[in-house]
């Protein structure tokens, strides 16, 4: 490795503005996708990786003088945090930057899905307000909904901060309660649930947070309940969502997440109470230009100060030397 030129691996695919800053002030090293197999002799001096997804263990431990991995992304499930903080790596995300976009596309998501707009764009698109009239009435409202938030971090906070305007009564779960919201806090998942009849997850994908909302929790959501997810598709058991929404246990559901994406169910796909998204609620070119400014910030301020600018909480190092 040269000593001005530290060389950084970027496996698969990533945003191009990561690939137009590196050489900035690294060398790139290329492959067409996170497998372990693809790793050469000459890249064994590799001592930071960019990754936009999963990075699996075995490409990580290929690496003998890795030292940060750089996620892009606030979700950081696809990295393994326990591997590399055994092994003293620091792996940074993108928090902050994205916030506002997510909360944002939460809200339209609800919107979407409680007055059905993009099935009522459809209506006129295809020709059918000329020939069968004016669309249905939507059958819920975003008026006088109980909204519950499961999880309640920086981008749960902005979601709330909208929805106060909106005249709503808020309430969440978390693990423990957050001091300073003024919002109802509920110790059980199942306990928020019963309370309200709109539910945002926003949680990341950990082994607590595994299907945690399940049938039991969509059944306390009651037969005028809407489940909103933009956090990870892992997080709900998808087969019990389809089977609450084609049963009337719940009236709806938007989702920008799913349990094995880009794959939908065609379950999900044929259900007209539902509004899905292509996992686009960070998905704008400010958004993520910024994203990608904070992967190479990263690198730059490790290897340029020692220190990293977003390290997750898992791995709070300083660089050695």
């Amino acid at each position: 490795m040269s000593e001005s030129r530290p060389r950084i691996l970027v496996p698969g695919k990533i945003n191009q503005r990561i690939l137009d800053r590196l050489p900035e002030m690294f060398e790139i090293v290329r492959m067409e996708r996170a497998d372990a197999e693809l790793v050469a002799p000459d890249m064994a001096d590799v001592v930071g990786i960019a990754v936009s997804g999963r990075l699996p263990v075995d490409l990580m431990d290929a690496f003998p003088h890795l030292e940060i991995v750089a996620n892009f992304g606030v979700g950081y499930d696809g990295v393994d945090v326990t591997r590399a903080a055994a092994r003293g790596i620091v792996v940074t995300n993108t928090p902050d930057v994205l916030t506002e976009e997510v909360a944002d596309t939460a809200i339209g998501l609800l919107i979407n899905t409680l007055r059905l707009l993009p099935q009522a764009e459809q209506w006129l698109r295809q020709g059918r307000w000329i020939r069968e009239g004016a669309f249905p009435l939507s059958p819920l409202s975003l008026r006088g909904r109980k909204i519950g938030l499961f999880g309640l971090g920086r981008i749960g906070l902005a979601i709330a901060r909208r929805l106060e305007a909106f005249g709503v009564s808020i309430a969440y779960h978390t693990r423990t309660p957050r001091e300073g919201p003024a919002f109802a806090y509920h110790s059980s998942l199942k306990g928020l649930a019963e309370a309200v009849d709109t539910l945002i997850v926003i949680v990341p994908s950990t082994s607590s947070t595994l299907k945690a909302v399940n049938a039991d929790v969509l059944a306390a959501l009651g037969p005028q309940g809407v489940l909103i997810n933009v956090g990870r598709g892992s997080t709900v058991d998808e087969a019990a969502l389809v089977a609450a929404l084609q049963n009337g246990v719940i009236a709806g559901a938007g989702l920008d997440v799913f349990e094995n994406e880009p794959h939908v169910p065609e379950a999900l796909l044929a259900l007209p109470n539902v509004s899905l998204l292509p996992h686009v609620a960070s998905a704008s070119v400010v958004t993520r230009n910024a994203m990608s400014d904070l992967v190479v910030d990263n690198l730059k301020a490790w290897f340029s100060t020692g220190e990293a600018l977003t390290p997750v909480v898992e791995t709070p190092f300083r660089r050695k030397g």
